[in-house]
This record gives C-alpha cells, structure tokens and sequence, in this order.
C-alpha cells in the first residue's frame, strides 16, 4: 500500500478528502495537494527524515529508507524548510519560518522531536541552515545577527551552542562543504546577483584562497571535498556561457590549481550533484531546457554512464547513505507530486518511497506542457511551457504566468494554479523570457539594469507568438506572476495597457525606490547589478517602475500578498491597491497574514489557487463566452 496513503484520515485532511473528493480538479483539492522533500538518511542508512506539508504545514516526519508508514516529529506552528539528520545519529537540525517570513532560525533536537534547542539569535534575524560537518559535531549555518547587510558562516556546537566563524566577515557567505579531517572549509560568497565565487578556508586561520578567480559575471556552486579533502567538484560557467561540472585539484600544501572541466553539453546546463561518501561515485543533474537529465560519474576515471531512471520531469539528487549504496533524490513532474525517490549503487532503476496525499485528485487527469519555442522581438531565442485543457480546439482564453527571480525558469511542475485554470477550460503558457536560468550567462544577464526594457518587451513577443500559433484569444488574455513575476505583471499592464483583460500579482516589485528602502538589507545591496543602483541610476529605477504608469491601468487586476513579506514587503502591494481604487479600476486584494514571501499554509494555498482562479474564469471565460454570444 502506497506510503502516506495510509494516512488520509490520521492527517487531519477529513474535511478537505469529502469535498475534494465531490469536485475532482477543483482548486482546493489541487492546491491541498502534498509534497514531501528534504530527505535526510540516518547514519545506519535505515531511516530517512523529511519534510511534508501532509498535515497542511511543512513539518518533519521520518521514515524508513524501504518504504512504510511514516512518523510525524515535529508539531509547530510555523513551516520548516529543512531537515538534516546528524552523522552521530543524536540529533535532527532543521530550521523554521517564524510567520512564513526571512526571519527563519534554526533549531536541533532529538530523534523525537524532544529537547528542541534554538541554536540562532531569533527575533529578526535572518538565518540559513546548510547541515553538519561530516563527524557530527557541528552545524553549518550562516546568519546577519552582527550586520544585517551581509550573511556570515558559521559552524555551531549543538551542545554548547558555542559557534566559530568560517571565513571572512564580507558579503553573503555560505558554507558549502567542510573536509573530513576538519580542517578546511569551502563557502560561495556573493558579489552580485547572477556572480559569486568559492573559496577555501582554512578553519585554524581563517585565511581564505579564491578557487574561481573568472572575470565577472560568473556563478558557481556545489563545491564538495573528495574524502581525502584533495579535490573539490564545482559547477560553474567561468570559462563557458553554459554551466558545466568542473573539479580543483589542491597540492599537498592545499593550494588550489586550476579548474578544470570533466563534463559540459551544449544543450545542457550543470545543476548540480551529490558525492557518494567513499567519494568514488556522484550523480549529475543537467538542466535540459527545463526537464532534469542524471548522469553517473565515475571520479577514479571522470568517466560518465547512464544516470538512475527516475519519471518525473525534474529530480534533484540531495545524499547518499553512509556506505554509499543508496542514494536519495526529490523528484516532481507537471503530473507527479514532489516525492522521495532512493536508487541503489549501480542501479538505475529508482525506487518511490512517498507517495505525498493528493486527496480528490488524479493525477492522471492532470494537464502535462510542451515545449513551445519562439523568437523575441530582436531575434533571441525564447521558449515556454504551453499546458491546453484536453478539449481545447483553436484560439482560446490563455493565461501567461511569469516566474519569479528573475534569475529563475519555468519549470515542468505540478502546480495547483496552473492545473486550477486548465481545469476551468484556460490555457496556460509559462514562459522564460531573457534574464531566465538555465540558457547561459549570456542569456541570464541580458536584463540586467536598463536592458530590463527588452526583458518587458519580451511579454509583448510571447503574447503575439501564442496568438500567431492559434492558442491564444487575443480578446482573452490574462497575465499572471509572483515576485519578481508580478513586476512583469504590472510591467505588461502599464506597457501594454490594452493586450490583456486581467492580471494577477503576487507580491510583486512595483516601485524599485520603496523596494530598495523596504527590502531586508543585504537583499538591497546584492540587487544593484540586477536592477539598478538607485544611489547612481534612480531616474532608470523610476523609468522602469510600473508604479509610475499606473495611469495607463484600465485591466481589472488582483493582489495577493503576505503580511510578513520582507523580501518584497507589503507595501508594494498597497501602493498599487490605493492608486488604481482611486482612478476606479477594478481591483481585488487578497492579504495573507501569517506568511510571507508566498504562501505555505494550507488554507492560504486554498485561498489563493481558488482566488485566481476564480479571478480568470470570470474575466476569461465567462465574460468571453458573454461576448461572442455562447
């Protein structure tokens, strides 16, 4: 019997099961549906920690590595974004959203969840957990308590709650890996977004050694010891426009030479990896325009063979057991709830080991994209992920959805909004306008300050491409995007004031000037190179502000926002609801107390799926069918 389908009635979901159950595809029963990540193998391989949100609030629960009825530990009243279980088999770390919000502070306890202790300063300070040294015996987290401008690393005792600083006291730092010996660290300290760099520390010094020296921008990640701490595995794009998977060799005084490259696709970007614990085996993700592609790396040889075979779109391997026989991913499709999926050493056969609780919900029924390609007004190549309701036949009413980031990409994933509207007779495009990861550093940096223009410009080419392929009702249009997503949104209604007949915006950025004074402060001074620095460009920054358009506004809109957002705090979302009632635009405003930088609670997720979509139906399909006299 399927893992956590056990526990339908146990999980408190009784109401949600009897009415999802009436109305299949609803959107309650699509955003109820679950998700389990994180996964966190104990040291004897047996067990595996994870977080579920199966009882409406992200929580740690554990489980065995087989299969079985899982072990709820954690009952907060405030989410958990992750968990990592100690090597010394003593404790479990995890760290908690107070609110939803940035503030997000990180905790041990017992295999119980018992004697949980409070290892950051709380309040509002804003922390990141990263996980253990490999011995057990430290926690890995970075924190702004000393400059809220910067984050600093740090390695924490859970006993004593003693800590030690890992590296220098400059920017963002984030710890990456410690050696096995103790000895050394590796953290990633950013410079600017879309540009970071790694560098080797040495913990008895604290005297750092740059292993990415690259001409700016470029980023890297990963950064992992071989267990004889004499190499580092990277990804990075340095010397390429792709990211790719590179490795830094260090001499017997640990010095570091060169990068050098051990694989690279020209249709592909690196990901990332996970190195087994004898070190003689890592899995690689590639970045296939979307969807996730695993390769198997073989470090005696740096040999690459077929990876595990895994269904859904998107797989992210996280850790390998101990022993390195097994290893654990988080695996999610356009159909297929966000799950813990184990391999085993030279299988490529994967294993489910959740089944997160979709109550009401086939997943069969649900809508799957394809990839639709296209070009931008100067020529660039763009691209999006098309989902059409099954009886879809010629133009029809369409919803463009922009993601956040902007340094980010649509994705085949399950989505409740998107499956919502589908559902409610919408088509949905997401696309990845210039700007989007995934397409190169050149691709990624093409809206960077004022070429942010052509980044918006790229709305008006996504919209014509679908009208031109027959999607798309140019009547019945919608745009729709969170964070920096709803910045296109307002973007697309100021600049093009008569291309869609709705819009929804979710905590979006409006006014570049209250964001950067609003905002938390080492978000402002990472954001610059991005967007612009208001110190030397304020009159681009107030150009490219939808905020001051909002003249031009005349498409009934929608606001969704959380309370406690201090990354795009709520001010943005009240400026644009007070100016547009005043001029009489229809506007709807939905706030959320309790979260912050998007929603996690169940009930919220509830609102918010029914809210939009709701919203669209009425602007798309129902005042469409209106109109044409259906």
């Amino acid at each position: 019997m399927k893992l956590l389908g056990l526990l339908c009635t146990a999980l408190a979901l009784g109401a949600v099961v009897a009415e999802a159950g009436a109305s299949e595809l609803s959107p309650k029963a699509l955003a109820s549906i679950s998700s389990s990540t994180s996964p966190s193998f104990s040291p004897d391989g047996s067990k595996i920690a994870f977080v579920s949100n199966a009882t409406g609030l992200p929580q740690v629960w554990i489980v065995s590595s087989g299969g079985g009825q899982p072990q709820q530990v954690t009952h907060l009243t405030d989410p958990v974004q992750s968990v990592h279980w100690s090597p010394s088999d003593k404790w479990l770390a995890y760290d908690v959203a107070p609110g939803g919000g940035l503030n997000v502070q990180v905790y041990v306890a017992h295999l119980d969840g018992t004697g949980a202790k409070l290892l950051t300063a709380g309040g509002e300070v804003n922390n990141r957990l990263f996980g253990w040294t490999h011995n057990g015996r430290e926690v890995e987290l970075a924190t702004n308590k000393d400059d809220v401008a910067r984050f600093d690393a740090l390695l924490v005792d859970p006993v004593t709650g003693g800590s030690r600083a890992v590296g220098q006291s400059k920017g963002l730092t984030t710890i990456t890996d410690v050696s096995r010996d103790g000895r050394f660290a590796i953290v990633s300290r950013l410079a600017a977004r879309g540009d970071n760099n790694l560098y080797l520390v040495d913990l008895a010094t604290n005297i750092e050694t740059r292993l990415t020296p690259h001409t700016p921008p470029a980023e890297f990640g990963w950064g992992v010891f071989s267990p004889d701490g004499r190499r580092i595995y990277l990804t990075g794009n340095g010397s390429t426009d792709l990211t790719a998977f590179g490795v830094v060799e260090l001499d017997s005084a640990r010095q570091p030479g060169d990068i050098r490259i051990i694989a690279a696709r020209k249709d592909a970007e690196a990901e990332g990896g996970a190195l087994s614990d004898d070190g003689r085996t890592a899995i690689l993700a590639w970045n296939v325009a979307g969807r996730t592609e695993l390769s198997r790396l073989d470090t005696a040889t740096l040999k690459l063979s077929a990876g595990p075979s895994v269904p859904p779109e998107l797989k992210r391997p996280v850790e390998f057991e101990r022993d390195g026989k097994r290893l654990a991913l988080v695996a999610v499709g356009a159909a297929a709830t966000p799950d813990i999926w184990v391999v085993s050493s030279g299988s490529t056969a994967a294993v489910q080991v959740t089944h997160s609780p979709h109550p009401g919900v086939d997943l069969a029924r649900l809508a799957t994209p394809r990839l639709i390609r296209y070009q931008a007004h100067d020529g660039l190549a763009l691209s999006g992920w098309l989902y059409r309701p099954a009886s879809a036949k010629g133009p029809g009413p369409t919803v463009f959805i922009y993601h956040g980031g902007p340094e980010g990409q649509s994705r085949p994933t399950l989505s409740a909004d998107v499956q919502a509207l589908v559902a409610n007779g919408m088509s949905v495009f997401l696309p990845n306008v210039r700007g989007s990861t995934g397409y190169g550093k050149r691709f990624l940096n093409l809206d960077n300050g004022p070429l942010r223009v052509n980044g918006v410009r790229d709305i008006q080419s996504t919209t014509n491409a679908l009208v031109k392929r027959g999607v798309a009702d140019p009547r019945r249009l919608g745009i729709m995007g969170g964070s920096y997503g709803g910045y296109m949104v307002m973007a697309g209604l100021t600049e093009y004031p008569d291309m869609f007949a709705a819009g929804a915006d979710l905590y979006g950025v409006v006014n570049f000037d209250t964001f950067f004074k609003h905002t938390q402060p080492w978000m402002a001074a990472i954001s610059k190179v991005e967007y612009g620095d208001p110190d030397t460009q304020a009159q681009m920054l107030f150009d490219l502000s939808p905020i001051n358009k909002l003249d031009r506004v005349k498409t009934p809109l929608i606001v969704l926002h959380g309370a406690n957002d201090t990354n795009v705090p709520v001010v943005e979302a009240e400026q644009i609801v007070t100016r547009l009632k005043a001029r009489g635009v229809p506007v709807e405003y939905v706030l959320f107390p309790g979260e912050g930088h998007g929603f996690r609670r169940l009930e919220n997720r509830i609102r918010s799926t029914e809210a939009t979509t709701a919203f669209f139906k009425a602007h798309l399909v129902d005042q469409g069918r209106a109109h044409s006299g259906d």
